[in-house]
Formats: structure tokens, C-alpha cells, sequence
């Protein structure tokens, strides 16, 4: 694996942290985060799934997909944020609808034309508590997580960085009425059992899925 796509995984897998928020808090008026899917290399970007609080088919959801390589390093999820409320403002003349993805439309937003809304008193408070509570550190958890997606009211799918499993990224879905505490502390070993993969047909974010969902 290249230093730059270790570099993307691992830039993803900061935004994953700062946009958790908005799962519960609108980015702008309804419109809350449902998901933060990986984009296949060589494309550096990442997809944020957007919907109304609840939502989960797909035609219910929109997908943007924000480069994240700029001229001068990676941009933050703070930067995400604040180019995701600026589209969600105006979406017509702000996103170019290119396609669908898994059921969903997909829009592929142009930093180049698009002015990031203002950052908020409420944004800089969040940010400065969060950095206290949960300090940046080198040691990150493994797998690494790059993504997730609501499929359901009780199906969750996580995607995850696992060399053990094989190339490219391992979609992994779960209940979110099973037994998560032992789930996640088993998940390192779990995600390698070929029993439960089989290919990631209908997904292009993904190798393969792992169906946990039994478990």
C-alpha cells in the first residue's frame, strides 16, 4: 500500500470522528449525516450519505462526494462540514449530480466553485471540548474504521481497513439490537472468517461484506 492511500485511509478515518456529531445534529435545517462511505483508490475523496433524522432506503438519501486532497495538504472534517452546509444551502447550482450509488443520487461537489458556510460559535465550542475529551493520538484502533452506513432500523455496515481479509476494503454489517460490547471486542478475529464473506456485489465502496448480523 503507497504512503499517500495510507495517508487518505487515515484522513477518512479522522472525519469519521468529527462528523459522529451530526448523526444526532442537523448539518443544516433536517438534513443530518446516515453514513461516510471510502472511495476506491486512486480516488482521494470521501462520500457522506445525507438524510432527514430516520432516514434509511436509499431514496430518502443523497450522497456528496468531497475531494479531500487540496494544494496545500488534506482538508479536515471541519472543512467537510462547512462545504456540506454551503451545498445542502443551495444544492442545485452548488452540487453536479453525477450518477446514483447503491440507490442513492450521487453528487460530486467542486471546492473550486463552492464558498464554505461560516463556521458558527457553536462549531468552535464543539471543537475545542472535543479536543480536551478525546486528544489526538498515534495509536489508532485496529481495524481501522473508514466508513459506515445505515441500512436499517437495526442493520448497520461498517467498513473497515483488514489486510488479514484480503485487498481493498471489508464491509462488515451488524444488528444494532445484538450483543454490540462482545461483537466489537470479537470483531478483529470475525471480520477474517470466510464462512460469513462473500463478494461485495452491490457495493463499490467495499471488497467484500461480512454478515454479522446472526452473531
Amino acid at each position: 500500500m503507497t504512503s499517500s492511500r495510507q495517508e487518505i485511509m487515515e484522513q477518512q478515518a479522522d472525519i469519521i470522528g468529527l462528523l459522529l456529531h451530526h448523526i444526532h445534529a442537523p448539518l443544516i435545517d433536517t438534513e443530518r449525516v446516515r453514513g461516510v462511505l471510502p472511495v476506491a483508490a486512486p480516488a482521494e475523496a470521501i462520500r457522506v450519505v445525507v438524510g432527514a433524522a430516520g432516514a434509511r432506503r436509499a431514496d430518502r438519501l443523497t450522497a456528496y462526494e468531497i475531494p479531500l486532497r487540496e494544494d496545500d495538504g488534506l482538508r479536515s472534517g471541519y472543512d467537510v462540514i462547512a462545504l456540506l452546509r454551503a451545498v445542502l444551502s443551495t444544492p442545485h447550482s452548488l452540487g453536479a449530480g453525477v450518477g446514483a450509488v447503491m440507490g442513492m443520487p450521487l453528487v460530486r461537489v467542486d471546492p473550486a466553485v463552492v464558498e464554505p458556510a461560516e463556521t458558527t460559535p457553536d462549531d468552535l465550542t464543539l471543537r475545542v471540548v472535543r479536543t480536551l475529551v478525546h486528544p489526538f493520538t498515534e495509536d489508532r484502533l485496529k481495524p481501522l474504521l473508514l466508513g459506515f452506513l445505515l441500512l436499517g432500523s437495526d442493520r448497520l455496515r461498517l467498513y473497515l481497513e483488514s489486510p488479514k481479509a484480503g485487498p481493498g476494503t471489508t464491509a462488515v454489517d451488524l444488528s444494532l439490537s445484538g450483543a454490540l460490547t462482545a461483537l466489537l471486542t470479537a470483531l478483529p478475529s470475525l471480520i477474517d472468517e470466510q464462512y460469513r464473506t462473500r463478494p461485495a456485489d452491490d457495493d463499490p465502496h467495499c471488497a467484500r461484506v461480512v454478515d454479522l448480523t446472526d452473531w
